[in-house]
């Protein structure tokens, strides 16, 4: 109730969902200071621990038979917050939060503002690439996450 009653009252002051100059100035940091092009943004999901409620079963308890919620978060470069969501069961995979939030939600509808797809900085000539929000492989493979090469080797570059 506590994390509904902060969402409600404080995000929208607080954490706003960015605007499309603000999106390209987070890639612009991006991309001055870590390089990376077309970046809106790194997220990963983080379980805090608490003690099971009353009658919840196992809806709270998770892969690492603990009890927990599930933190959202999205950063920008400088490891600021730019979105964050608390409260999920703990069972819940980062990819199933990440795809019922507000965010992933907005994403897959194209409703955040995000800017238009654009060409690499640097690049020269070159066909628009999409901005991306990159996470690891527990985030689903579309064009706008960016995720690790699955597997447990990287591909073998000739």
């Amino acid at each position: 109730m506590t994390c509904s009653a902060i969402e409600r009252r404080m995000m929208a002051t607080h954490i706003p969902p960015p605007t499309e100059d603000q999106w390209k100035g987070i890639a612009s940091k991006f991309w001055n200071k870590w390089k990376f092009p077309n970046c809106l943004g790194a997220i990963d999901g983080k379980h805090i621990t608490l003690k099971a409620p009353p009658n919840s079963g196992s809806l709270f308890f998770n892969y690492k038979k603990t009890f927990s919620l599930v933190l959202l978060a999205v950063v920008d470069a400088d490891y600021r917050f730019t979105y964050i969501q608390v409260g999920d069961f703990g069972r819940a995979s980062d990819g199933w939060v990440y795809a019922s939030s507000r965010l992933g939600r907005g994403m897959e509808a194209k409703t955040l503002n995000v800017p238009e797809d654009t060409p690499l900085p640097g690049s020269g000539v070159q066909a628009p690439t999409p901005y991306v929000i990159v996470g690891d492989a527990a985030f689903p493979l579309k064009t706008y996450p960016m995720r690790p090469f699955p597997g447990k080797t990287s591909p073998k570059v000739a």
